[in-house]
This record gives structure tokens, sequence and C-alpha cells, in this order.
């Protein structure tokens, strides 16, 4: 049985669609969805952004993932630059085995490429170092990239539009192509709603298309909520998850 129905699915979606919608409050952060946002933390600001998520793959269900927790560290360097240091732990459990431990670290970096007081397009570059540290059962056991360029467009005070394109290897093959589009609104200066279709051309060759949607609700200026659900469009596959971001300033 699948974790979330097609039908009841795409009924959510609708009525989300009907408002209209991407998450504006005032903790702009890199999660619940897939985009990238392409704004930086601020100078000597701290984000940490944790949650936990399970999935499910297959039809009947053949493996499911949990994550618990998984966690994305933020630092502002500087205006326009931050540190990235994303961990977590993973468990992948099927018919036959269950798999279970730290994966392998990632290590990068957000560079905002173009931000002007009056324009209300963003960009930024991103990319992450896989560094084989995981847990043997759980570890690539070999260096990979994750690499994405980030934009946004804000439509008014609450509509806009983010999307990433990217590039990921992992040692061999020709690695993924990999894109996403997320749309949303701000309901009030809490809530905050998105849909977004993503996927990835692996090996440059074999497209998976999936799509998700949730919602943020902004707790106090600093700590921020948020829940999504996600299911493949290509493949049988559907996850849900729930998180927590806290914005630490300078002062």
């Amino acid at each position: 049985m699948q974790l979330i129905s097609n039908k009841k699915s795409f009924t959510f979606l609708t009525i989300i669609l009907l408002y209209s919608l991407k998450i504006n409050a005032q903790i702009v952060t890199d999660r619940p969805d897939q985009t990238e946002s392409s704004s930086t933390v601020g100078n000597r600001n701290l984000q940490i952004e944790t949650g936990l998520l399970i999935g499910f793959e297959g039809d009947p269900i053949s493996t499911r993932q949990l994550l618990a927790p998984t966690t994305l560290i933020r630092y502002g360097l500087l205006k326009a630059i931050e540190l990235r240091i994303v961990s977590q732990f993973e468990s992948l459990k099927n018919q036959n085995s269950l798999q279970q431990g730290i994966s392998d670290l990632e290590v990068g970096t957000k560079i905002q490429l173009y931000q002007k007081e009056n324009s209300k397009t963003e960009i930024a570059f991103l990319t992450h170092l896989v560094m084989p540290t995981g847990t043997i059962e759980i570890s690539d056991n070999q260096y990979g990239s994750i690499n994405k360029l980030s934009i946004s467009h804000q439509f008014n005070d609450r509509v806009g539009l983010g999307y990433n394109l990217g590039y990921n290897y992992f040692g061999t093959g020709k690695g993924n192509i990999t894109y996403s589009f997320a749309l949303g609104i701000s309901i009030n200066d809490r809530v905050g709603l998105y849909i977004e279709p993503y996927g990835e051309i692996q090996e440059i060759e074999s497209h998976q298309s999936n799509f998700d949607g949730g919602f943020t609700y902004l707790i106090n200026d600093n700590l921020q909520l948020d829940f999504s659900f996600g299911q493949g469009i290509s493949t049988r596959m559907n996850y849900l998850s729930l998180g927590c971001s806290w914005l630490i300033l300078h002062r």
C-alpha cells in the first residue's frame, strides 16, 4: 500500500494551486523543498536546518528509507558567501537486509552571484564536496560533488518562483543532471505553501521525475517548522518529512 495515494496527492496539490503558491517567511531556508534558495544567511549568522524523512520505493513496497535526523548547518562567512555542512543518519531496509549508519559528509559553500536592492531576481551558485566518511554499509566509498545554479524571482510580496539546475558526479559514469521548480505563496506572516516538480537525468540518459508539496509555519522571527510530502511520477516512490529551522543572528 502506498504511503499517499495518487488521488489524495492530486486533491491536496489542487487545493494548494487554487491558493496560488513559495515560502516567503522571515526565515529563508533550503528545506523542505528540493530547490535550494538563492539567498545566503548573512555575515556571521548561523542557521541550523534539521528534520526527519521516511520514504518508500517499489510497488509493492520493496525499500524503506529513514533519515533521522538529516541536518544542514549554514554559516555566513561574508554577506554573500556561506559555509555549508550536511550530515545525516540513514537507514535502508528491504526484504533481505537492513543497512544503517552515518551517511557521507558533505561540505560546501553557497555564493550569491546577483542581488540588487531594486531587483526581484536573485542568483546564487552552490557546490558540495561529498567525502567518503560514512558508515561502510551506507557510504559510496568515493568522492563526489553536488553543484547547483539557483535563481529566484519574487513577483510580489507574497508570490515567488525559485528554480535550480544542477550537475552531480559521484566518481563513476557520466553523472546526473538535476532540476527543480518551486512555486509558492505566503498565506500570511506565519504560513507559507509550496508545490514543486523536480527530477534528474541519470547518467545523462534516463529521466526520473517527481513532485512534492508542503508548508512552513513561523513560530517566531528565528524559529520555523515545516512539513512536506513527495511522490514519484515516473517511479513508485513517496515520502513524508517533518523539520525545524533555527536562525541564530550575530549580535
